[in-house]
């Protein structure tokens, strides 16, 4: 029992736990979503969720990665400043970005109004301010690994949405503009909660320097490249599409194995979330042999684990697309001629490249190489967005577009692998070992036995 309520404790238990929560109320508002509005209605929605995913990579992405490398190491007179920063710097950012699109609605209403993204330009804005403290709060949480609160904050959030979700489903027929408004108000609370439990930060923005602003700045201007890139290599897919002849039916079909994609990178995102303050603390201290360590666990231990999902999503592609959408996203589209369950396949074969690629980009950041990280995401970007050109305009097939991710990953695995050892030497072998090494461990823990046969590959 002490054994259970120790891993239960334990950081990557807890960041695992928070994104599996997040994901089912997600994927389940996601399916009633998909059973109750219109192909046309449901396009629309998708387009919103896209293109305000993409906008808060932009937003958040300036600070939140560089604000966690340096916090997991910083005094408690820097720790103020950083924080401080952070909240001046994603206040700023979130108001250009308001401005920005207000100045577009009203500069070119017509266009916006006959697009699909009429919603996003009406509402964001304002949702923008709304879901800044609490967006603030988590990678705060996060830099000091406090994933229990974590947790709490997202399940607050997605539970509250998807109650909304449910009674629209069940009961009240909401229109789009109603669900969105839904969606201000949940955003609106997790805030208030965030501020007043002082998880934000935000009344220490008259700590910030100019020193602390460089600082994060300087970072920010390369991940928040590599945050908008990786955002955009989930998106551009969705965004091309829409801007094709193909329509918004045709997004509405492709969001389908995008959301089962999703769940295949629930353990990815968690581990991730874990690793990154850890590598870049041993980073910070000159620790180059313990991030090379924490690099190969968490790449093989990923690795493994995804052979066994992606076979899974791949076997019971159709279950999935049952539970996700229903009956009638089974077959091939008569109008589009689209096979949704063809494209979960090929997502599924996509999901086994996911570990080793995302764990390159995590070490090169955590070593302050962003420059490095950022070239790797914009050459993948270049090639996703010609595969994707070349797959909808001259094949018009989504199950190309979706072939075109695989191909710019293992482009991504390449490039990753090859800045990276040029830093630390690694061994190719050593990621595999050592993610045997991590399962022995887990075994041995809930087990109460310990191996020797663990100790010989660790000496490997």
């Amino acid at each position: 029992m002490k054994t259970l309520k120790k891993i239960v404790k334990e950081d990557n238990f807890l960041s695992l736990s928070g994104n599996v929560v997040i994901a089912i109320l997600g994927i389940g508002g996601f399916a009633l979503l998909a059973r109750s509005l219109s192909l046309e209605v449901f396009g629309e929605w998708v387009l919103f969720m896209a293109a305000g995913s993409f906008v808060e990579m932009f937003r958040f992405g300036i600070t939140n990665t560089g604000l966690i490398r340096y916090l997991s190491g910083a005094d408690a007179a820097s720790r103020v400043k950083l924080i401080g920063s952070n909240a001046l710097i994603s206040l700023g950012a979130t108001l250009l970005v308001a401005v920005l699109l207000i100045v577009c609605k009203l500069l070119f209403p017509e266009a916006i109004q006959n697009s699909g993204y009429n919603m996003f330009f009406t509402w964001y804005p304002l949702l923008a301010f709304l879901n800044l403290p609490w967006n603030i709060a988590l990678v705060v949480l996060q830099a000091d690994r406090k994933y229990m609160q974590i947790l709490a904050l997202k399940a607050v959030n997605s539970g509250c949405f998807f109650l909304i979700i449910l009674v629209h489903f069940l009961i009240l027929n909401l229109s789009l503009n109603q669900l969105v408004i839904g969606l201000l108000i949940v955003n609106s609370g997790t805030s208030i909660v965030s501020f007043m439990l002082d998880w934000d930060g935000i009344l220490l923005i008259n700590k910030a320097s100019i020193e602390t602003n460089k600082t994060l700045l300087h970072f920010g201007k390369y991940t928040t490249f590599t945050l908008i890139g990786t955002n955009l290599l989930r998106s551009v897919d969705t965004l091309i599409i829409s801007l094709s002849p193909l329509g918004s039916a045709a997004v509405a079909l492709y969001s389908i194995p995008l959301k089962l994609t999703e769940l295949q990178q629930i353990p990815l995102r968690s581990f991730v979330a874990t690793a990154f303050p850890k590598m870049s603390k041993a980073s910070l201290h000159h620790q180059i042999d313990e991030v090379k360590s924490l690099f190969y666990t968490y790449s093989g231990a990923l690795t493994y684990l995804f052979v066994g999902i992606s076979l899974v999503t791949f076997v019971f592609a159709e279950f999935f697309v049952i539970v996700i959408s229903g009956h009638q996203y089974l077959k091939t589209d008569p109008i589009t001629g689209f096979n949704v369950v063809a494209i979960v396949r090929v997502f599924s074969i996509y999901g086994l490249l996911l570990p080793i690629d995302r764990m390159t980009g995590v070490g090169l950041d955590s070593i302050n190489k962003p420059k490095i990280n950022a070239i790797k995401v914009f050459v993948m970007v270049l090639a996703n967005v010609i595969g994707d050109l070349v797959a909808i305009f001259i094949f018009k097939s989504l199950i190309l577009v979706a072939i075109a991710s695989i191909i710019f990953t293992i482009l991504g695995i390449w490039m990753g692998m090859y800045f990276l050892d040029k830093e630390l030497s690694l061994s190719y072998k050593a990621i595999f070992t050592k993610g045997v090494v991590f399962y022995i461990s887990l075994f041995n823990k809930l087990t109460h036995n310990r191996y020797e046969s663990c100790v010989k590959i660790e000496k490997h």
